[in-house]
């Protein structure tokens, strides 16, 4: 067992570890930790967080025994509080502590928060076999089940292994990614690693249940002057401090075979079906955010609040929500949903990166922006404002890249479609209309 911190100087023992989380970062320290920290039987739930690769946060959060500020961000002022739901903190690295902490019997809760493009998934939503890191960990893994992966499907497949020759029982897998269907998504990724292994491998996957989630909460990366504006309001000094907006919400559809905290008593609601709040998020808070990623940002504009203050931005954002929202179950809270949005995205003390938000965009697109192009085109309806979109995204990539750019738009929008999905490539009226929105966003 591994002991997990000390916190002498904060005088609160931390809780027993009987959850893992892959991905520590800030959005994860924003929302589902916060969750637990506010859950009523939080001291019976710690969390042992594993970085991606980087050792940074797990560095600091260890030198401040774990604890950490979370600044919440609102229009008017912040609030300071205090989160110490992280019992431990390691860098992703650590194979050791990670099999260590899954052969554990209290082990009840795995999360993640690793990007839509830590899923290493085709368009279709299968393993990408061909990327470099999924070839290596199945190498890896048909060579010992202790070797070192890198991919977070290995690394949870390697844990149920684990786990499940050490005699311990099925866990619940939460995943918190923007992404539709993030618990049967993953859970066919781990289930198609395992085949390409071998087939002993296929008891491990399944020694699981997979639950989707719907997990909101704005959190950008925090300035500089965080950590003093921490110390001059608290008087801690705080090296990890997490910045957030005050709106926060998680749904989640699935089971826990070993129990979880009472995260519903926090806000978090257990739902029936979870494809309602993930289309809703997906298309219009994430969609929209990827429109003013890439027309923002080709406007000079370098966060989403200040693209808010542009008027043709705005009038493209309502467009493609009109759009969007066709797409949509009939929702009688559809409109408030998206006045709150409006205020969201408008919270100028929320500085939200759009280069941030582009990164990915082909992992990201392909959730947020294509399934309303199928849904159009299957209409017949020309759509304008997904079209304008993927135009944003293949102008923000021309920009970026050193080399002028060459060929005429129509090839280019062909090779950008290609890119999320073949099938789009060949649909000609969808490619002159992706050229022709990167024609009228060129001139504006």
């Amino acid at each position: 067992m591994i002991p997990p911190l000390t916190r002498a100087r904060d005088g609160r023992p931390p809780a027993p570890v009987r959850m893992l989380h892959l991905g520590l970062g800030g959005f994860f320290r924003a929302h589902q930790a916060w969750y637990t920290e506010n859950a009523p039987d939080a001291p019976r739930w710690g969390i042992a967080a594993f970085t991606g690769r980087s050792t940074r946060t797990a560095d600091r959060l260890n030198a401040q025994d774990g604890m950490y500020t979370l600044v919440v961000r609102g229009p008017g002022g912040d609030r300071f509080e205090r989160v110490g739901s992280v019992s431990a903190a390691h860098p992703g690295g650590d194979r050791t502590a990670w099999l260590e902490y899954w052969r554990e019997p209290r082990l009840a809760v795995v999360t993640l928060t690793v990007t839509e493009a830590g899923y290493t998934r085709t368009p279709g939503g299968g393993l990408d076999t061909g990327l470099p890191d999924v070839r290596a960990d199945i190498a890896a893994l048909r060579a010992s089940p202790h070797a070192p992966v890198r991919t977070a499907a290995a690394r949870l497949l390697a844990g149920l292994a684990a786990r499940r020759r050490a005699g311990g029982g099925p866990v619940a897998i939460v995943p918190c990614d923007n992404l539709p269907g993030n618990g049967r998504t993953i859970a066919r990724i781990v289930r198609e690693l395992a085949e390409a292994i071998g087939p002993a491998w296929a008891p491990a996957a399944a020694h699981a249940s997979y639950v989707d989630t719907v997990a909101d909460r704005i959190t950008p990366w925090p300035a500089d002057e965080t950590a003093a504006a921490v110390a001059a309001a608290t008087g801690r000094t705080d090296a990890a401090p997490v910045v957030a907006e005050p709106f926060a919400e998680w749904a989640l559809c699935g089971d826990f075979p070993a129990g979880r905290p009472h995260w519903e008593a926090a806000g978090a609601r257990f739902v029936p079906d979870i494809t309602p709040y993930e289309r809703r998020k997906l298309r219009l808070l994430n969609g929209g955010h990827s429109l003013l990623a890439y027309a923002g940002s080709l406007r000079g504009h370098t966060t989403v609040a200040e693209a808010m203050t542009d008027p043709l931005c705005r009038t493209w954002l309502t467009e493609w929500w009109d759009e969007a929202s066709a797409g949509l179950d009939p929702d009688p809270g559809l409109a408030a949903y998206r006045t709150a949005l409006v205020e969201r995205f408008s919270n100028p003390r929320i500085a939200h990166a759009l280069a941030k938000i582009a990164e990915n965009g082909a992992d990201k697109l392909l959730d947020r922006v294509v399934p309303s192009v199928h849904s159009a085109r299957r209409s017949g309806a020309p759509p304008v404002a997904a079209a304008r979109i993927v135009a944003a995204w293949l102008l923000y990539l021309r920009a970026d890249t050193a080399r002028p750019a060459s060929g005429s738009l129509r090839d280019a929008a062909c090779d950008i479609l290609h890119r999320l999905d073949p099938a789009l490539a060949r649909d000609p009226a969808l490619v002159d209309a992706v050229a022709l929105q990167a024609g009228e966003l060129t001139r504006k």
